[in-house]
């Protein structure tokens, strides 16, 4: 099983409208793809830099052939929702991770 993460940094004044994004928007698109599974968003409490907030998006993920087929139909569409509604206001990156126990 691996872990797809998603690191998002954004100005101070955007967390709130993100979260909403996040929540109503993009966790149940990614639900309707059905190739994403088990979604946690967490908040980052280390490496905080002032005016700005962290959140990390994870998702259980069979494989990186899964993954890479779910970017290549439903995330690319997802980030450049993202990128028109906040521009350079939040920004993601991603990191897959595979779980060892």
């Amino acid at each position: 099983m691996l872990i797809y993460n998603t690191t998002y940094q954004m100005e101070a004044d955007q967390e709130r409208l993100f979260l909403i994004w996040i929540k109503e928007y993009y966790l149940t698109e990614v639900e309707k793809h059905g190739t994403l599974k088990a979604p946690r968003i967490c908040r980052i409490l280390s490496h905080r830099e002032e005016g700005s907030s962290c959140y990390s998006v994870q998702f259980e993920v069979t494989d990186s052939a899964a993954l890479h087929r779910w970017h290549r139909e439903q995330g690319v569409k997802l980030n450049d929702e993202m990128l028109k509604l906040f521009k350079d206001k939040v920004v993601g990156f991603p990191t897959l991770m595979e779980m060892v126990e």
